[in-house]
């Protein structure tokens, strides 16, 4: 087993005016597209994936705001992309049609945890828990190491998903604990069972693009 690194990478920013949903093994979830910072931002990105080390392969969430946030690298680079159900965001339950507003609204328990830095996607009525999610995103996760001995992986994937792989490596409780830039790259290196996280949150290629005008 050889040293390599698993990148998280969050979709970029979503058109949330689109009101468009698909069905996933957990539920009806809602299912946007890119809006049109959104595709500026897989534009910027695939730059930066362009420059980097070519991976040994690259999963993605079958929801559409992720397939079209790695389109424009697959554009460019011709690389295969592998789609894993078990990448798909969490499942909120009766919140999926409801706008975050609509939800703040809802319980004032809702209100006093976002202004307090908890959790609250456990208070949704009829949602994914924690454990069920992190087991799934586990499992994709495990089943793409084994896969793929060596060589990085890129995994396009969603907030909660990334909190789910990250969270248990920290020792963190709640399923969310960071809120992920749109199209961060995130990275955990990966050295047989051991795995270290490495840096979060990172969107140079957003900041500064110019760094990877040559890509």
């Amino acid at each position: 087993m050889s040293r390599r690194v698993l990148y998280l990478i969050r979709h970029g920013r979503s058109d949330l005016d689109v009101k468009d949903y698909t069905r996933t093994a957990q539920g009806e979830q809602y299912d946007p597209p890119l809006g049109a910072i959104g595709k500026e931002q897989a534009e910027l990105l695939a730059r930066r994936l362009v420059a980097m080390q070519p991976p040994a392969a690259v999963y993605c969430s079958p929801l559409r705001r992720t397939r079209e946030t790695v389109a424009p690298y697959v554009e460019r680079t011709g690389v295969e992309v592998r789609y894993e159900d078990d990448l798909v965001e969490a499942h909120i339950g009766e919140w999926e049609t409801k706008t975050f507003e609509e939800i703040l609204a809802s319980d004032e328990a809702v209100m006093r945890n976002v202004l307090g830095q908890e959790a609250i996607w456990h208070l949704a009525p009829g949602a994914e828990m924690v454990d069920s999610l992190r087991r799934r995103v586990a499992r994709a996760i495990d089943g793409m190491l084994e896969r793929h001995p060596g060589g990085d992986i890129f995994v396009i994937c969603h907030g909660g998903v990334i909190n789910a792989c990250i969270g248990p490596l920290l020792g963190i409780e709640n399923e969310m604990f960071f809120l992920p830039e749109n199209t961060s790259v995130n990275s955990i290196v990966v050295n047989g069972d051991d795995r270290r996280v490495r840096f979060l949150n990172d969107i140079l290629h957003l900041t500064d693009p110019h760094l990877f005008e040559r890509a």
